[in-house]
């Protein structure tokens, strides 16, 4: 199965998640994050898709989290400011971001993966 894979080439988490995804004979179309950070229709798609908040896609650990002040953004911006910020800037984004098309995973957790992919 081929799975759209959003990642970050550094970050280590992501490369842990792609080393399972190609150990568990997935067919991996990674798309770097930062270069190619998904539009406000696809993170809007993924974002139903994955049955998560919204805020469960923002990389809350990032530098440019903290310095956006994102924690309070996020408790009062809509959906929609919430998605064109995301969109804004791949930074902003938890990765990896992981999907058939029909369900999403965010983040990597191997319990997780094995849920929702095997």
């Amino acid at each position: 199965m081929q799975l759209t894979f959003y990642w970050y080439p550094q970050c280590g988490t992501c490369q842990k998640a792609k080393k399972w995804l190609t150990a568990h004979g997935f067919d991996v179309r990674p798309i770097h994050i930062v270069e190619n950070p998904p539009t406000v229709e696809e993170l809007k798609k993924l974002y139903e898709l994955s049955g998560l908040e919204l805020k469960k896609f923002f990389n809350t650990s990032g530098k440019k989290y903290r310095e956006l002040n994102m924690k309070e953004k996020i408790k009062h911006e809509s959906e929609a400011a919430l998605l064109e910020i995301l969109a804004s800037d791949g930074m902003l984004i938890k990765r990896p971001i992981v999907t058939d098309g029909r369900k999403v995973t965010v983040g990597f957790k191997e319990e997780a993966f094995e849920q929702a992919w095997l």
